[in-house]
């Protein structure tokens, strides 16, 4: 006989209702957020007049171009880049039971950086300008050979990991091993690099949000939000991957092709944001277990709010990255790193770990 759900315990709706709670206001926030984010910079800009830009209501050209033309693609590209990372760590962890589980932990990140020093490195990363033959960074040729080696850094992973029965520590230490590897033959490769590709290589790690345009924006929120339906259609079978293997099998979860293809689509992820914008590190990593310790470890409510939480750290980051040494931009990348680690290393010490 089914139940009524007013039989329910009070208990459940009250604990559901916290999370809903948690996830609406982290939402609200991330609007408020933006809205922040356009107005500040070299130019201040009025709430008003930011509001009155976005709904096609401004009657100065000079705010329009400045809120949508410039900050509203940053914006949004950090936003998008945030919560994809933070979803591919929040589905890295699930699948792999390993807390340390994120893109910039599992070698992806090094590969990318391998692949764009590679590019440079061969001679392509250049375009040459009209004015005196300088050389200038290629965007389209870096963000191409990036994300070719971050999939093939992930396929090496996965091809191991279905040769040794997809077990997470396998997947882990491939991952660590493959990160050595990259970042050893980057420095390789930097050792050999004269000044102007050195600096080109440099210039790529540094992740910044201010070099995606709208066609890139475009494409990251779209793979974003596919792999994201994905994921949150699967939550269930995360749920019981968590508990364990066998129990997942018991249950009717094919743990292996979960596995697979979780680990498949956090990459793909993971792989289109760093070869648009660089290398994020840490947001993959501590938002997950940040929203873990308030809301739980149900994926039904932790990767909406990973999306949404990682969305949100990654944008007030890149607005304090532009206004800490204004007029001078600091990449968003030094500051998630100087925020992440502390955190993260106080998380262990509190043993709020998962």
């Amino acid at each position: 006989m089914r139940m009524d759900h007013r039989q329910a315990p009070e208990e459940y709706f009250r604990y559901l209702g916290w999370k809903t709670a948690v996830i609406g206001l982290t939402f609200i926030g991330l609007g408020l957020a933006v809205v922040f984010s356009l107005g500040m910079g070299a130019a201040k800009v009025p709430v008003t007049a930011v509001v009155a830009s976005l709904i096609g209501q401004g009657t100065d050209v000079r705010v329009d171009a400045i809120v949508r033309g410039i900050r509203l693609p940053q914006a949004l590209a950090a936003a998008v880049a945030g919560g994809g990372l933070a979803v591919a760590g929040a589905v890295m962890q699930a699948i792999l039971r390993n807390p340390l589980g994120s893109p910039f932990t599992l070698g992806i990140s090094h590969a990318a950086a391998f692949g764009a020093a590679f590019a440079v490195m061969l001679g392509s990363g250049f375009t040459t300008s009209g004015q005196g033959g300088i050389p200038v960074l290629s965007p389209c040729t870096i963000t191409a050979a990036a994300l070719v080696a971050s999939l093939a850094a992930s396929a090496v992973i996965i091809v191991i990991s279905r040769l040794r029965g997809a077990r997470p520590e396998t997947m882990i230490l491939a991952g660590v091993a493959l990160g050595a590897l990259f970042t050893a033959a980057t420095m390789f490769l930097q050792f050999f690099a004269s000044d102007v590709q050195l600096a080109a290589m440099v210039f790529w790690t540094f992740g910044d949000t201010g070099r995606a345009s709208w066609s890139q924006v475009g494409i990251m929120s779209s793979v974003t939000l596919v792999c994201f339906l994905y994921f949150w259609m699967n939550s269930w079978s995360y749920n019981a991957i968590a508990v364990g293997d066998e129990t997942a099998r018991g249950l009717g979860v094919r743990v292996g092709r979960i596995r697979m293809t979780g680990m498949f689509l956090a990459s793909l992820i993971t792989a289109v944001i760093i070869a648009f914008l660089g290398i994020i590190g840490f947001v993959g990593l501590v938002i997950p277990h940040m929203f873990r310790r308030l809301i739980g470890a149900d994926h039904r409510f932790l990767l909406p709010a990973s999306l949404v939480g990682g969305a949100l750290l990654l944008l007030l980051s890149d607005t304090a990255a532009r206004l800490i040494l204004m007029p001078h931009l600091v990449p968003v990348s030094v500051l998630t790193a100087f925020l992440g680690a502390p955190t993260f290393l106080w998380m262990i010490i509190r043993g709020q770990r998962a």
